[in-house]
């Protein structure tokens, strides 16, 4: 294998792909939900063949317009995914998941990009939507996490300070379990793809050292926003914040 990236052919993605058919034979036999298996399959293999054209184009493109356009709909995403668990409370806490997200999430892209990758220009999209891509999901799933067991404890008659502190214990479960396995279980996606790409394993430890910095700061920061934000919409605890 050489050290520059394998540009991957339809054959070579159908080899690939030869895995998942015993996986669909063993569910279809055991009559278990193959169909939506084969649904979410498909529909995995149409979302980044899509995804992959509109961020050709946007790359092409590079229009700082189109840029904080993708931003603005990750945040709005993000955000309304992330108070999903709460059904009958979803729109009256949505604003803060939003605020928690976009605030800290903006920073955040803000600090990557502008101080540590310098990326020139500002709004280089090949630098900012990957990042912001990883930034909103980790932040969208610490705030989902710190928000449905918030509204568990709640409905426990647990007080809200007492809530709070086990709602942003467990945002920050699997993003400290990442900590603990990276390196020793676990290669992430970003530096086993610069690996393969013929980067240096020592400045993809590098990198990934920014990232994993970069997850744990935004979920512990925007889960705990959340939680200080939201109190007004659940109808919180006596006692101060």
């Amino acid at each position: 294998m050489s050290s520059s990236l394998v540009n991957i052919t339809l054959p070579q993605l159908v080899i690939a792909a030869l895995p998942v058919v015993p996986v669909v034979v063993l569910l279809v036999k055991w009559q278990l939900a193959w169909g939506r298996a084969i649904h979410a399959l498909l529909r995995m293999l149409a979302q980044l063949l899509l995804v992959g054209y509109v961020l050709t184009f946007i790359f092409d493109a590079s229009d700082w317009r189109l840029v904080i356009g993708v931003l603005g709909v990750m945040a709005f995403t993000a955000s309304w995914i992330s108070v999903s668990a709460a059904s009958e409370k979803r729109r009256a806490i949505y604003p803060a998941a939003f605020a928690s997200l976009l605030l800290t999430c903006g920073f955040m892209i803000a600090l990557i990009t502008q101080g540590v990758l310098e990326a020139t220009p500002w709004y280089d999209p090949k630098v900012i939507i990957p990042l912001s891509g990883m930034i909103f999901s980790n932040a969208m799933n610490g705030v989902s996490l710190a928000a449905e067991r918030l509204i568990s404890e709640l409905d426990n008659s647990e007080p809200f300070e007492v809530a709070r502190g086990k709602a942003l214990s467990a945002a920050l479960i699997p993003v400290v379990n990442g900590l603990f396995a990276v390196g020793l279980v676990s290669l992430p996606g970003m530096m086993t793809g610069q690996i393969l790409s013929g980067v240096s394993p020592l400045i993809a430890a590098r990198y990934q050292i920014v990232v994993m910095c970069m997850l744990f700061a935004t979920t512990g920061v925007s889960s705990a926003m959340f939680l200080v934000l939201v109190r007004r919409a659940l109808g919180g605890a006596t006692t101060s914040l």
